[in-house]
């Protein structure tokens, strides 16, 4: 029995260790990488011993103005998880509460469309109203990735939390309002911190709105990585160095809020 036991710890291990390193692979080729030369990086059959160099990330941070592209995307996700979360909070209460599963629907089909078929009505709109290039624009279109997010992990979260806390204050007087924001809201921390977490990371990541609806004065961090490729040749070492410094803000943010986006996620699961 306690062989049997012992290969099965052996077998879990093995599997965790193998799978870790799939998932792992890319991102550390990708490091890797942007700590060699052009020539260390287009090598074959590919160097795994190399003198580090930090000039990748010279170029990105002291050649390239980075700096912006950081701002913009920070604005531009701050401000889009923000509106998301005043309209999403109310919404995503009334779901859970009202038993509301048509606008649930409704507001799930809009996540699941293809981004690029609101691309051609948000350029359309957009350029006639004299917004390309604004954090309006873009504001407004990443909505549509934080938006959903929100109202659906929220409305999971809520159906977790009793009825009767907001009954009972009701009877004692309160409205409906002051029991959603006086009880409900700070019950529902890691919930709000869950959807903040994610729909923000999916915002920053976003390159296609940023491609067609940004240029200079609001190009974002994704969108930054084409100062490295041109008609003749990719920098790739700048690429790698760039995708670093993207992704760095993003796996920061996960493994702080970790705790709570596992409890968020798994708070509405387990009702009942």
């Amino acid at each position: 029995m306690r062989k049997k036991k012992i290969l099965q710890e052996a077998v879990f291990y093995l599997a965790v260790v193998l799978i870790s390193m799939v998932v792992l692979f890319p991102f550390l080729w990708m490091l890797s990488s942007s700590l060699k030369t052009q020539t260390d990086i287009i090598a074959w059959p590919p160097t795994f011993v190399f003198t580090p160099t930090l000039q990748n990330y010279h170029k990105v941070f002291g050649e390239q103005d980075f700096l912006k592209y950081f701002i913009n995307s920070t604005v531009v996700g701050g401000l889009a998880v923000g509106l998301s979360l005043v309209l999403g909070l109310p919404a995503a209460y009334s779901i859970s509460r009202f038993t509301q599963k048509k606008l649930a629907l409704f507001i799930l089909l809009a996540r699941l469309m293809p981004g690029i078929s609101f691309l051609m009505p948000w350029y359309i709109i957009f350029s006639r109203l004299g917004l390309m290039d604004t954090y309006i624009a873009l504001v407004l279109s990443h909505m549509l990735i934080a938006l959903p997010i929100v109202v659906w992990i929220m409305s999971s979260y809520f159906d977790s939390i009793p009825v009767e806390l907001e009954e009972s204050a009701m009877v004692d007087g309160a409205t409906r309002q002051y029991a959603f924001w006086a009880i409900i809201l700070p019950m529902s921390g890691p919930g709000i911190i869950t959807s903040v977490t994610l729909s923000f990371i999916f915002s920053w990541n976003n390159f296609m709105f940023s491609q067609v609806l940004s240029m200079e004065k609001t190009r974002t961090l994704p969108i930054a990585v084409y100062n490295f490729v041109s008609y003749a040749e990719v920098d790739w070492g700048g690429v790698m160095a760039a995708a670093v410094a993207i992704m760095a803000p993003a796996i920061i943010l996960t493994m702080v809020f970790q705790k709570f986006v596992v409890k968020g996620l798994t708070m509405g699961a387990v009702k009942g």
